[in-house]
């Protein structure tokens, strides 16, 4: 294993278990490891400390296991069975009667309890209504670079480095042997994700497919609601499931409300609203293939048109041009406005004025539910944005609750970087 030395004193992060090495911190490389090798870190005085995928960049080595134990082929299933074990604990993957041998050893390797049935053939959804999860969240899972969201038999994997993008063949392995009959297809998304500097040149596709499977129209279920996932074309994985929780916050305050949801992508706050007995939606974005899409679930969740209105245009430009009082609970949610440390400072200034614009347009008595999915953005510093936001706009606001991300976007208490959704619930007079 190629060493990766350390300088003197850079060690402490690794000894409470940080999974990531700065290249700051690297005396020297003993080797010549190409990006997403494998590579050993070691104090100055030579103690091994951890193994993980080298890559160039601010960071040098994403953390794999500090027991050094990565090239044993059962290391991937070991970390999937570990993944969906947090999933079965958080009530999200279910518990069938009918076991599936190998993926049923897996568990048992890491300690989860085979008696649950986690991993069976028919191994999906809980009886909450829901078939789809995160199944792997990067680092809080133990899993640096990778992400892998899981719709009712189909994992869409996406690899942030090229480390996991490189050991995609190994992780779909592991998927099939968990799941077992249960997996109906692994697709891997990392085009848009792999650094481009590593040169692997990623393409779409699927690495696993069962025989005839088609995952055009491909419809799950969240807490009962249905929803079309499109994870060749749309946006991530196909669907935002972070806001699981957060959207059926929406539909317990939705009745006989005026809803306006702002960045609304496939609708899923809009679905929430409706089935909560909001008086009326309208969903604005500004993809038509995100309308159409919100569309298609209104409809395929038994909603008229005259209960909802779709809105292709910019959010920020149609909630200025919004009259004062037409809606009474708003949902704010854009995509990330600050992606690297560099644009912080231009993001809260937008956070600002885009909560401005809110605060300032919502009816006396309505709800904001506003959010930043910028990892870069703390919890303080957006709440100290929309603090000069409601100061700017002259009205009284309280705070009804914080919000953030669900269990299955589970956050390494060794990595609180790792808390990336933050929101917060609005009561405007």
């Amino acid at each position: 294993m190629i060493k990766v030395i350390l300088r003197k004193g850079r060690e402490e992060s690794l000894k409470r278990f940080h999974p990531w090495v700065f290249s700051g911190a690297v005396a020297e490389i003993q080797g010549n490891p190409a990006e997403g090798d494998v590579v050993g870190v070691y104090s100055s005085d030579g103690t091994f400390l951890a193994a993980g995928h080298y890559q160039i960049g601010s960071i040098a080595v994403r953390i794999l296991s500090f027991d050094g134990n990565v090239n044993d082929r059962d290391y991937w299933k070991v970390m999937v069975a570990r993944a969906l074990q947090v999933r079965v604990a958080a009530g999200l993957a279910s518990r069938p009667e009918a076991g599936y041998e190998p993926g049923q050893a897996v568990c048992a390797e890491s300690g989860l309890d085979p008696g649950q049935k986690a991993c069976a053939e028919s191994g999906t959804g809980s009886l909450r209504g829901t078939d789809c999860y995160r199944l792997v969240h990067g680092e809080g899972d133990n899993l640096p670079g990778l992400i892998i969201d899981y719709y009712d038999g189909v994992c869409v994997m996406q690899a942030h480095s090229a480390g996991m993008f490189r050991s995609r063949k190994l992780i779909c392995e592991a998927l099939q042997h968990v799941y077992g009959p249960a997996l109906k297809a692994v697709y891997d998304k990392s085009s848009a994700t792999v650094p481009f500097k590593a040169g692997l040149n990623p393409v779409d596709g699927y690495v696993y497919r069962r025989d005839g499977f088609d995952g055009n129209g491909y419809t799950v279920m969240e807490n009962g609601h249905k929803f079309l996932v499109d994870w060749t074309e749309g946006q991530k994985t196909g669907f935002f499931l972070d806001q699981r929780e957060n959207r059926a916050l929406v539909q317990k305050y939705a009745q006989g409300r005026n809803v306006l949801n702002l960045f609304c992508y496939t609708g899923g706050f809009s679905i929430y609203a409706l089935a909560g007995g909001a008086v009326h939606v309208d969903s604005v974005d500004s993809s038509r293939k995100a309308m159409a899409l919100v569309d298609r679930n209104v409809a395929l969740n038994g909603f008229s048109d005259g209960q909802h209105t779709s809105l292709c245009c910019d959010a920020m430009d149609y909630l200025k041009a919004v009259p004062e009082g037409k809606y009474d609970l708003m949902v704010v949610d854009p995509p990330a406005f600050a992606k690297h440390r560099g644009a912080l400072n231009n993001a809260l200034r937008a956070y600002q004025r885009l909560n401005a614009a809110a605060i300032s347009k919502v009816a006396p008595g309505g709800l904001v539910f506003t959010f930043s999915c910028s990892q870069v953005v703390d919890k303080e510093a957006f709440a100290l944005a929309v603090f000069s936001a409601a100061a700017q706009c002259r009205r009284s606001v309280r705070i009804l609750d914080r919000l953030n991300q669900p269990a299955d976007h589970a956050v390494n208490i060794y990595h609180p970087e790792g808390e990336y959704l933050k929101g917060l619930l609005l009561y405007v007079e």
